[in-house]
């Protein structure tokens, strides 16, 4: 999806590729992430001969903001950089389920896409949710909140194939208004223990569609404790190291306990 490289003469001449076939939103976080290596890792990638003339960055690294060390540090970087937290935090509360049109709001409020601003979301929220991505009725690729994690709400996507459920809406390939804000589905429909509420949208442009999951109920009070947030360049300040410079609610739905 995107790249850093450099020139193969010194003094280093650098550069930021993307696709042009990605989407405004999708564009400003590939931009923010390879951003982010610039500033955080050009050092690195120009010494490691690893970094054959730049690093080159996939989807699952920026679009689901799933890949390790430097892929991580920077797309924590992109995320700071394009949706901070005390703003977003501000816009969205952590005890609030939002809809789609909520998020979308706030995707056009940071300029990223649905995505970006449903992760960052998930980041950070106290109830229980997941995100699913899916294609044909099958799950490409799924997020859950931490809470939701750690009550055992989640599915698996990696080295194995997940069908959603027969009536899942993404399976059965019905968008609608009504999907879209959402569908309070039984504990059998998805096979958790509890009913959930269900939001579905489909993206023509990618083949693709967005689940939202919102379980019944609340998270045991033991899950986790209350920590702040620290964005990554405050973590690497405070841990010595100094920047280089720059280049040129489906409503009533559940309840929080």
């Amino acid at each position: 999806m995107g790249a850093l490289v450099y020139s193969e003469t010194k003094p280093r001449q650098w550069g930021i590729a993307y696709h042009k076939s990605q989407s405004p939103g999708r564009k400003a976080f590939t931009l923010g992430h390879e951003f982010g290596h610039y500033i955080l890792h050009r050092d690195l990638i120009e010494s490691d001969k690893q970094y054959d003339g730049g690093v080159y960055c996939d989807e699952e690294s920026i679009l689901q903001r799933d890949g390790k060390g430097i892929e991580k540090e920077a797309d924590e970087f992109a995320a700071t950089l394009l949706m901070p937290f005390h703003d977003f935090r501000r816009q969205l509360p952590a005890n609030e389920r939002p809809d789609f049109q909520r998020l979308s709001a706030l995707a056009k409020r940071y300029g990223v896409s649905l995505t970006a601003a449903i992760l960052r979301w998930l980041e950070y929220t106290e109830t229980r949710a997941m995100m699913i991505v899916s294609n044909e009725g099958y799950a490409l690729w799924a997020r859950s909140s931490d809470s939701a994690l750690k009550s055992g709400r989640f599915i698996r996507t990696k080295e194995t194939v997940f069908e959603l459920p027969a009536a899942a809406s993404a399976k059965r390939r019905f968008f609608t208004e009504e999907t879209k804000a959402g569908l309070v589905q039984p504990a059998e429909a998805w096979g958790f223990p509890e009913g959930l509420l269900e939001m579905c949208i489909r993206s023509e442009r990618y083949d693709q569609e967005i689940t939202l999951l919102h379980f019944e109920g609340s998270a045991p009070i033991l899950f986790r404790e209350e920590t702040d947030l620290e964005d990554t360049y405050d973590r690497f300040v405070n841990n010595g190291q100094a920047p280089v410079m720059p280049l040129r609610q489906h409503r009533g739905f559940g309840s929080r306990r």
